[in-house]
């Protein structure tokens, strides 16, 4: 199949998004398939089947671009459409999909209202405009034959099938070299942005000076917290990939207080690296973080976030195994079996209800 992938999120910037973009398009083309990825141009020069479009600065959010234009007709021949967010480029691919009769799929990253309260200076005019665009995104959601999202909730009103992102087990998997072997080390890696609330891994660090905290990652948000930082903590900018494997093998509890993830990637890449997680008792770690792999903490309390270090610090899990219903092997199966069967009649499920990631009564309790 000739497959499209429409997105906004695209190298040379680094986020979740754009590294799972490579990672499904890396296997859906050893599967024999051909992907094509559409993107805003930018300081990045464009491989085999990537496809730039015209693109400004980002006034709002630094790093990122704003797409201009493409006539569709300059595009590929495509047998799939798949856009993965709802800007310009998104809205390219879901008109190139009704434009040619095409199949489409949606798959729900980012809930972007939470980035207005980041970079619009007053609340109120931030408050409005994600009251304003949550309904926008509904809209633009009811105009694909299958939206996903990588679990049970997305806050948005439109039926949706539960397909986790996943992960690369075979990449990420505890290594023999470790980069702290004298020290406990309490580490994050992710984007230096307000949802991800980096700040309370600071607060961590003030109350326990016997540990060290290494944040990997960069963003809007990195200055302050290097301006900040306690002494035991080093803030370093985001690592080559291929370095991620030995940063998480290495450091003892992976720490997160983030509220606006949608599956967490990082999390589940430390854990498949034998790491254990402490992550804020919210979605979509309360469906992901749970005892074989971690502990949950109420966000701002931290007393409880101490406590959950310690607790992760002290027990031993095999969180690999805890994880291994994320790998990306099972989520590309079931990928394909969406490609394959959209559009689907309203009695129809596109993907199998006993899939390795969904949770019984009993797990989800």
């Amino acid at each position: 199949m000739k497959i499209g992938f429409f997105t906004d999120s695209y190298f040379p910037e680094i986020d979740g998004v754009t590294y799972t973009i490579k990672l499904w398009r890396e296997e859906l083309e050893r599967k024999g398939h051909e992907v094509y990825v559409i993107y805003p141009d930018g300081d990045y020069d464009p491989g085999e089947r990537e496809v730039p479009v015209k693109s400004v600065s980002n006034p709002f959010y630094p790093g990122y671009r704003i797409p201009l234009t493409r006539r569709p007709s300059m595009l590929p021949d495509l047998d799939v459409v798949h856009c993965h967010g709802p800007a310009p480029i998104g809205l390219l691919g879901r008109y190139y999909a009704r434009k040619h009769d095409l199949p489409s799929i949606y798959t729900h990253h980012t809930p972007l209202e939470e980035y207005f309260h980041q970079n619009v200076k007053f609340e109120s005019v931030a408050n409005a405009l994600s009251k304003l665009y949550v309904p926008f995104e509904n809209a633009f959601l009811e105009g694909f034959d299958i939206v996903t999202a990588s679990t049970e909730r997305i806050d948005r009103n439109v039926e949706h099938v539960q397909l986790p992102v996943g992960i690369d087990m075979d990449f990420f998997q505890r290594t023999d070299e470790d980069w702290y072997p004298d020290r406990t080390v309490i580490g994050y890696s992710g984007r230096l942005s307000m949802e991800k609330n980096v700040s309370e891994i600071l607060r961590a660090a003030e109350k326990l000076p016997e540990y060290d905290f290494v944040i990997v990652g960069d963003g809007p948000y990195r200055a302050p917290l290097e301006r900040d930082a306690p002494d035991n903590v080093e803030v370093r900018g985001f690592l080559p990939r291929e370095d991620l494997p030995t940063f998480y093998s290495s450091i003892d509890v992976f720490l997160t207080a983030s509220t606006a993830d949608t599956l967490g990637l990082s999390t589940l890449e430390a854990n498949a690296c034998g790491t254990p997680v402490a992550a804020t008792d919210v979605l979509p770690f309360e469906q992901t973080i749970g005892a074989d792999n971690g502990e949950r903490f109420a966000y701002g309390d931290l007393e409880a976030m101490v406590d959950a270090i310690e607790t992760c610090l002290e027990t031993d899990r095999d969180t690999r195994a805890a994880v291994e219903r994320y790998s990306v092997e099972y989520t590309m199966e079931h990928l394909e079996q969406l490609y394959h069967n959209v559009p689907l009649s309203k009695d129809e499920s596109p993907v199998d209800a006993d899939a390795p990631w969904r949770f019984s009564d009993e797990e989800r309790s």
